[in-house]
């Protein structure tokens, strides 16, 4: 089996797989891009894989005229800048131990030493730079059947590093076929381990968390987290019941995870998943939207059009209720409204100071009352 596409034909990936082939030793395109390549899903970064140390593989580089970065030389990576392009190029490993979190490793020149240390059947494909496909593990089978595995024992390889276990539903979630159900042997491993979350950082649990509710209809998976303990250790309190109709609610609209995030609801999400202070403040201003008495208008005034519009799809499937069919234009009109009326205007009146500002609020919340209509000489009357 052969794989194609513009980024494994791309001259710089070319150069940079010759680079060790030409010298010598083997080099594969691993992992996501082949995976990719075979479900016919888009591929971001294309990370290479060879039996050449890191040592060497720096040395290979720099003679070729190429930038080389030690990013994690201690695992064997070293980044390789051709053209502006990155490539990370990783040595053969195995896992000499690990504690959950993160392993020591040995090089290797085995391929099968490499593929064996990986999570799933599907991620643990490699080919060379003609698109040959090299399956270690018969992982192929799994792709053809969009079925989400482990690799041999599911419980070592939980063990090795905990974060597997989201990572097995996001993948799910992107990559399963939902009509075949999920992998049962990995769904009880999930389960039976769900106390290691707590070793892992909330940072790595919010990044995992935000690319499984970015996947198209993640609804099937979050019900089978929550079934199995995974999703109330990441998120205390988290309810499903509500997901399946957001999403079909969503229609035209984008699929955002912070708005799935939110209808999921749960205890002190923005500290459970270490959330940026702008995801934070989104999510703060959807719940502020949920709680106003305020029209739509002036709530996507008052605290944006996305944010608005995620708390009435928030709003409309926690309540089975329809969404309106002014939603778009009602939202659009509040984005775009400008409150006539600058300090300027009063200075005829008022001195540069807090009354400026006091009655420059008291004109805001006339205009607001008025719809957003009140034009500037009325305003200007009060």
């Amino acid at each position: 089996m052969q794989i194609t596409g513009e980024w494994l034909s791309d001259v710089r990936a070319q150069r940079v797989m010759a680079m060790l082939e030409d010298a010598g030793f083997q080099a594969y395109v691993v992992g996501g891009c082949v995976r990719n390549a075979l479900l016919d899903a888009p591929i971001a970064d294309v990370d290479i894989a060879t039996d050449a140390y890191p040592d060497v593989v720096v040395k290979l580089a720099e003679a070729a005229g190429f930038h080389a970065i030690p990013t994690g030389i201690e695992h064997g990576t070293i980044t390789v800048v051709c053209n502006d392009e990155p490539f990370e190029i990783t040595t053969f490993r195995n896992d000499v131990s690990t504690d959950g979190r993160r392993a020591t490793v040995a090089f290797s020149d085995n391929i099968t030493d490499d593929a064996l240390r990986r999570d799933f059947t599907v991620n643990a494909l490699y080919a060379k730079a003609d698109g040959t496909v090299v399956d270690p593990l018969n992982g192929l089978p799994d792709i053809a059947a969009r079925r989400i595995k482990f690799i041999k024992d599911a419980d070592k390889r939980i063990e090795e590093d905990y974060l597997r276990i989201l990572r097995f539903f996001r993948f799910y979630a992107w990559y399963g076929d939902v009509n075949n159900g999920i992998d049962p042997n990995g769904l009880a491993a999930c389960a039976s381990h769900v106390d290691g979350i707590s070793k892992l950082s909330k940072e790595r649990l919010g990044s995992e968390m935000a690319k499984l509710l970015a996947a198209l209809d993640p609804a099937p998976t979050l019900a089978a987290m929550a079934a199995c303990g995974v999703l109330a250790q990441v998120i205390a309190g988290a309810d499903t019941q509500f997901l399946a109709p957001l999403i079909h609610l969503e229609g035209k609209h984008p699929p955002r995870w912070q708005r799935r995030l939110a209808v999921l609801g749960g205890e002190n999400i923005g500290r459970a998943l270490c959330l940026s202070n702008v995801n934070k403040r989104y999510l703060s201003d959807i719940k502020q939207v949920l709680l106003s008495s305020e029209n739509v208008a002036i709530c996507a005034y008052l605290h944006g059009g996305n944010e608005t519009l995620d708390a009435k799809l928030v709003e409309a499937a926690s309540l089975a209720a329809p969404l309106s069919p002014n939603l778009d234009a009602e939202i659009l009109r509040g984005t775009e409204a400008v409150f006539p009326v600058q300090a300027s205007d009063l200075f005829a009146e008022f001195e540069k100071g807090p009354a400026l500002g006091v009655e420059l609020k008291r004109l805001k919340r006339v205009w607001l009352d008025s719809d957003l209509k009140a034009t500037k000489s009325e305003l200007l009357t009060h």
